[in-house]
């Protein structure tokens, strides 16, 4: 009987040993496992996709990604719980900023023989427009025209209630900065105004398709899902460039009622001042009708 207790024990302890020599080895496999498929995991979506990374929901498995518009769409979740106010103030020095940098430039080039040139002017609006956007957008969608708002409001992207306190901030902000600039420079030829150099219809459809361009880029980037939106600033600010270089000597590339009203103010031109004020709105209208015709 003894030895028989004896050979049980001996073989216990041997199956005991046994499990604790197989244990570890086990577990420190399957910790490697575990190491190696969450390394190359975490790597693969902070590098190629950094935004949805870092806005993953952590009940989704470590594999699924959200939308790339997810975080545009919260973006546009915080403008609409902006007050109004705050909103109205953001147009109002935002279009104070664009129109006294614009017509700052315009003088300049003025008084000091055309160093500026089409160029600079073109450069510094786009410029301008470039860095407001980066700054108001995520308070007000930046606006600073009343061609944008009005097509806005018509494709349900900005509520009608507040059409009318936008379209009313810009036109007094262009007011504003053309007052302004007038009693800094005290400017002898009243240049800042927008006064077509051509004939009526080509002003007129000049104003039309450089508004129908700038629209479509801005309603392609700031309404799309689909689009890309880390550049949209970039990309405005070279829309004014471009079509400041195509329509500025002939018509000022204005683009913007606002920017037309301001100056006649100020100055007192009003030389076919309709053609601004109803270019620009229906190419803006049809700009934004036509992109979202087309996509997806």
């Amino acid at each position: 009987m003894l030895d028989i207790e004896s050979k049980i024990m001996e073989e216990q302890k041997h199956s005991i040993d046994a499990a604790a020599v197989t244990v570890p080895p086990m577990q420190a496999r399957e910790s490697n496992k575990i190491s190696i498929i969450i390394s190359p995991r975490a790597a693969t979506s902070s590098k190629i996709m950094p935004f949805e990374f870092i806005h993953a929901d952590p009940a989704e498995p470590s594999g699924a990604h959200a939308p790339h518009h997810h975080r545009w769409n919260q973006g546009l979740l915080k403008i609409r719980s902006v007050p109004l106010i705050k909103k109205v103030m953001a147009e109002f020095l935002g279009t104070f900023i664009l129109i006294f940098t614009v017509l700052s430039t315009i003088i300049m080039n003025e008084q000091h023989d055309g160093v500026e040139s089409l160029l600079g002017i073109a450069a510094s609006a786009g410029l301008a427009v470039t860095v407001l956007v980066l700054s108001l957008i995520h308070i007000s969608g930046c606006h600073l025209n009343p061609a944008v708002s009005v097509a806005m409001a018509v494709f349900g992207h900005l509520p009608p209630a507040h059409l009318l306190p936008y379209v009313a901030a810009q036109i007094l902000g262009s007011i504003a900065a053309s007052f302004t600039v007038k009693g800094i420079y005290h400017p002898t030829n009243p240049g800042i105004a927008t006064v077509p150099k051509v004939g009526t219809v080509e002003a007129f459809f000049l104003e039309f398709i450089t508004t129908f361009v700038l629209l479509f880029i801005i309603t392609a980037l700031a309404t799309d899902p689909h689009a890309v939106k880390e550049l949209i600033a970039v990309a405005v600010g070279a829309t004014i460039m471009m079509n400041a270089l195509v329509a500025g000597p002939s018509t000022g590339a204005s683009m913007n009622p606002a920017r037309t009203i301001g100056p006649a103010i100020a100055t007192g031109r009003y030389t076919q001042i309709w053609i601004y004020m109803v270019a620009t709105p229906l190419g803006a209208v049809a700009g934004t009708g036509a992109y979202v015709a087309i996509k997806l």
